[in-house]
């Protein structure tokens, strides 16, 4: 009888010593969209071009984000044309959009003729952008969430006016 009572003494000190445990609610993440909204034609020299290209992101989430690193490789008309990678570089409200612009520049001996036809006349380009980012949401105790993008669209070359 004895060892009963020292078993249920026991049980009972080891039930009053564990913490319940408090269940932690899921953050549903949405991944941020990225679309480059245009590029524009800095300076333009004999062989090789500055360009810039704003970067819009959209935030589809209830709470702010900052996109903290980004790689990336650009490609106009199927075909290559920079690769580039940057780090504090912005931060993006809950439920809202931020535009970042991104220099680059383009050899055109080393250019795809296409490309570079398209470029001097200033049409529009086909692009593909892709990579991948590290952002961190501004959620307590929440890792830095990597995001791969890839995204293509039309975008018209501008020259930025001065």
């Amino acid at each position: 009888m004895r060892k009963i009572y020292l078993f249920l003494f026991a049980l009972l000190f080891i039930t009053c010593k564990s913490q319940p445990k408090i269940a932690e609610l899921p953050v549903e993440i949405i991944e941020p969209e990225f679309k480059i909204i245009s590029i524009y034609i800095i300076q333009a020299d004999l062989v090789v071009t500055e360009f810039e290209a704003v970067l819009k992101i959209d935030n589809p989430n209830n709470f702010a984000s900052v996109l903290s690193s980004i790689k990336y490789e650009l490609y106009g008309n199927n075909f290559y044309w920079v690769n580039g990678a940057a780090n504090d570089i912005l931060r993006i409200p809950a439920k809202s959009s931020c535009e970042t612009k991104f220099r680059f520049s383009m050899n055109f001996i080393n250019t795809n003729r296409k490309l570079l036809d398209d470029v001097i006349a200033m049409k529009q380009i086909k692009y593909h952008f892709k990579g991948q980012a590290d952002i961190q949401f501004d959620v307590p105790k929440f890792p830095v969430y990597c995001v791969n993008f890839d995204c293509s669209g039309l975008s018209d070359v501008k020259k930025k006016a001065d």
